[in-house]
């Protein structure tokens, strides 16, 4: 398989229930050899984003969403432990707050785009906006329809101003993630990655679903593609993001900056 397979341009029938979460498309075969795999990606990675942020021309965003427990933060750890932090910000987007809320619900979200030169990581994003809002019936369709257009129009502004954005959709299925809570549950030291709301929103696991759905049908362009992520294997999960970086690098391909000739003549006392 190859990673257009996943790669969703256009929402022209697309249906989420056509990937299967479980499958594992770009796997080695072990999950010592995926590891391993990831670890070789990262380092190279770290190689093109040293480049990248030499450059300091253009400008990358990558947004991570998903269900809980479907390894957002697993995700980063893995992928993009490599990189040099001065080039790579994460930014986690929780419920808004008091300031956040008096504002449009894209204020806090364009405070968060990446710098030239930067690697911007959105672990959850302006998505949330048509997800969790929609879920719970806080915005009706006729206003949901309203933000997916203003959405498109956010992201189509941001990369026609230099920024390349690329969505992943971190697939689980309902029993993983049954299987990733109770484990949350069993182990004390995982306890604090546990959070009864997670039980609470598992109650809407349909609705969810339908709500991806629609989002990624509504908002994936041909400069602004979704991946949907088969993520019921965690190792699988981090190496196929891994790959999908690299090709967005191999794609890009960014240069050092020329050379400064006047250096030549410059001596260091």
């Amino acid at each position: 398989m190859k990673l257009d397979d996943f790669c969703i341009t256009s929402g022209k029938g697309f249906k989420l229930a056509a990937f299967d979460p479980e499958s594992k498309p770009f796997s080695l075969g072990e999950k010592d050899a995926d590891v391993a795999h990831v670890a070789d990606l990262s380092a190279r990675l770290d190689a093109e984003q040293d480049i990248f942020y030499a450059e300091h021309r253009r400008k990358l965003l990558f947004i991570l969403q998903g269900m809980d427990t479907s390894g957002k933060d697993g995700t980063v750890r893995s992928v993009f432990r490599n990189f040099d932090p001065l080039g790579v910000r994460v930014a986690s987007f929780k419920a808004p707050t008091a300031e956040e809320l008096a504002r449009d619900y894209l204020w806090r979200v364009h405070l968060q785009v990446p710098r030239q030169g930067e690697i911007a990581i959105f672990n959850r994003s302006h998505y949330e906006d048509v997800l969790i809002t929609r879920v719970h019936g806080w915005i009706d369709d006729e206003e949901c329809e309203r933000r997916f257009r203003q959405i498109r129009a956010f992201e189509e502004m941001l990369t026609e101003t230099g920024t390349t954005i690329i969505k992943c959709f971190l697939h689980i299925s309902k029993a993983e993630q049954k299987r990733r809570l109770e484990d949350r549950i069993a182990d004390p030291q995982k306890h604090w990655k546990f959070d009864m709301q997670d039980l609470a929103e598992r109650k809407y696991w349909k609705e969810y679903q339908q709500s991806y759905e629609a989002a990624i049908a509504a908002t994936a362009t041909p400069a602004c593609p979704w991946y949907i992520v088969p993520a019921d294997s965690k190792s699988h999960r981090n190496l196929m993001v891994a790959e999908i970086l690299a090709d967005v690098f191999h794609k890009l391909k960014p240069s050092y900056p020329p050379p400064k000739p006047e250096l030549a003549k410059v001596a260091v006392e």
